[in-house]
C-alpha cells in the first residue's frame, strides 16, 4: 500500500537517489539550463525545505521504500496595483520512480499537495512542465491543471 507523508532527514539518502533521476529528465528536456548535482550536495537544501515553515516535501513510500516525491513552496503575489492579493502553493519538483509510474501516485503525491494548499488558505496551485514533456502536460492536465501562461526566452 502506497503511503504519503512528510520528508524527514532519514530520507535524505534515497530523495538524493530520486533527484538524480528526476535531473537526468532536466538535462535531456534544457541541457543549456541543468546539470547534475554532485553527489550529496542536496542534502542541505533538503534540510531548509524540511525546516521551512513555507515549503513541504512529501515523500511516496510502498513498504518503507521510497519511490517518489513532490517539493511543494507558499508562494505569495507581488504588491503591485494591478494584482489581486493572492497566494499560491508551487510545485517545485515531483517525481514518481520509473518502475511506479502510471499507478496514480503522482496524483496521489498532488492531490496531497493541494490539500495542505486548502489548510494554508491559499487560492490556487501553479507548477511548470517542459514543453517537450508530452506525457507530463497530460498528467497535469487530467490533475486539473491548465495553461494559463507560457514561459519563453531569449538566449543572450
Amino acid at each position: 500500500m502506497i503511503k504519503i507523508r512528510r520528508a524527514k532527514k532519514d530520507d535524505f539518502t534515497t530523495l538524493e537517489e530520486l533527484y538524480t533521476e528526476l535531473e537526468k529528465d532536466a538535462v535531456m528536456y534544457q541541457p543549456e539550463h541543468f546539470l547534475l548535482s554532485p553527489k550529496g550536495a542536496r542534502s542541505k537544501q533538503l534540510e531548509e525545505i524540511i525546516r521551512s515553515e513555507n515549503q513541504i516535501m512529501l515523500v511516496a513510500e510502498d513498504d518503507g521504500k521510497l519511490i517518489g516525491f513532490a517539493h511543494v513552496m507558499l508562494q505569495k503575489a507581488k504588491a503591485f496595483s494591478c494584482l489581486k492579493p493572492q497566494s499560491n502553493i508551487y510545485l517545485q519538483d515531483l517525481l514518481v520512480t520509473e518502475a511506479y509510474r502510471s499507478k496514480g501516485i503522482g496524483s496521489q503525491l498532488l492531490n496531497v499537495a493541494k490539500d495542505c494548499g486548502r489548510e494554508m488558505g491559499v487560492d490556487f496551485f501553479r507548477t511548470q512542465v517542459f514543453p517537450m514533456n508530452k506525457a507530463g502536460l497530460r498528467f497535469y492536465e487530467r490533475n486539473g491543471f491548465s495553461t494559463k501562461m507560457i514561459t519563453i526566452e531569449c538566449p543572450l
